[in-house]
Order: C-alpha cells, then structure tokens, then sequence
C-alpha cells in the first residue's frame, strides 16, 4: 500500500478532523483514510448522470406508448 501525506492542512480542519475521529473512536490515519477511500469508492455527480443518462436513452416512439397504454387498459 502506498503512503500518503497531506500538506498544509489548516489548523481550524486538523481540529475537525481530530474531534470527528476521536468521536469516531479511530486514529486521525484511520479516519481520514474512510474518508478518501469513501471518497474514492462513491461515484461522481458526473458519473451518476451519465450513467443514467445512457439507461434512460430509448427508442420508443409516441405510437409505441400510445400502443402500450390501450394494452394494458384492454386488459382490464
């Protein structure tokens, strides 16, 4: 595994940072190794969007659903 560092953290985030992995129960390394993975494993706004963008991209046309709609109430 590779060994990170971060430099120039501010003070005033550090102090976050520490609370938050100390309330946490984990070492500040263990916490924000969470974090970047998380952030590393979570897909992007981008990647949500063009992901459903490609599952959304259809062929049907307006006498396809039309079609589809007097099916179903046929069936009733």
């Amino acid at each position: 595994m590779t060994a990170l560092t971060i430099r120039d953290v501010p003070d005033s985030a550090l102090a976050i940072l520490k609370a938050r992995a100390a309330q946490a129960g984990k070492s500040l390394q263990a916490y924000t190794l969470d974090i970047l993975v998380g952030a590393a494993t979570s897909p992007t706004l981008a990647e949500v969007t063009t992901r459903a963008e490609a599952e959304a991209s259809t062929t049907l046309t307006t006498a396809d659903v039309r079609a589809a709609i007097d099916d179903a109430r046929a069936g009733r």
